[in-house]
């Protein structure tokens, strides 16, 4: 599998995750359990960012690659 297959796997996983933990926030009345979920999720964000950029470098490698 191609490091761009990977990349966007994992986007996609971060994303699921990211709407379970939201999911789950709205599901409970625990104050802790809800601020915990808002966490999880706003981390999900970082790691989807994180996943995107990277992504974004290794399809500009690719591009370059092709080009040249």
């Amino acid at each position: 599998m191609t490091v761009q297959k990977d990349l966007q796997k994992a986007v996609a996983a971060a994303e699921s995750a990211k709407g379970t933990y939201a999911t789950f926030e709205q599901s409970t009345d625990d104050q802790t359990s809800k601020q915990m979920f808002t966490q999880m999720a706003q981390d999900m964000d970082r790691h989807i960012s994180q996943l995107n950029s990277r992504l974004e470098v290794v399809q500009q490698n690719q591009l370059n690659n092709q080009e040249g």
